[in-house]
């Protein structure tokens, strides 16, 4: 069973209808999404400083937890397209965030801050790949 969160999963052409609010959908999903990560980012510098990238580097492995868990779920329920543009497109598509990921990297990298930009910048994919893995098992096993 494939899971993939590429928008051409969710174009059912029978309903042509609903397909068009799909925009909708997804803005209204990308409001909230980015507001967390945003809000996320502020309380992590507050709390943890701003050494490290500690909220991107949370954002994107829950992220990627998350859209494991929401992407299992929604396909076991054959959720509807509004959903899926809502939760999957534009929550998450907003929450998470691989641009400022690689612009942190390179901005590590440029301070000589070898250590973290390695921790970092391999860390993230590797973690978030097991957070997906590990939010499609949850989700298989609800």
């Amino acid at each position: 069973m494939a899971i993939s969160s590429d928008i051409s999963q969710f174009i059912n052409t029978s309903n042509m209808e609903t397909h068009s609010f799909l925009p909708i959908w997804i803005a209204l999903g990308a409001i909230p999404g980015e507001l967390s990560r945003y809000y996320l980012t502020l309380i992590c510098v507050e709390k943890l400083g701003g050494d490290f990238p500690f909220g991107t580097f949370i954002i994107n492995l829950s992220g990627a937890f998350l859209i494991g868990l929401f992407a299992t779920l929604f396909q076991s329920i054959k959720a509807d397209l509004p959903l899926n543009g809502f939760v999957i497109l534009g929550f998450l598509g907003s929450y998470t965030t691989f641009s400022t990921y690689t612009l942190d990297t390179s901005n590590l990298l440029k301070l000589a801050s070898y250590k973290r930009a390695l921790l970092y910048g391999l860390g993230s994919p590797l973690i978030g790949f097991l957070g997906v893995e590990l939010g499609i098992a949850l989700a298989q096993g609800i």
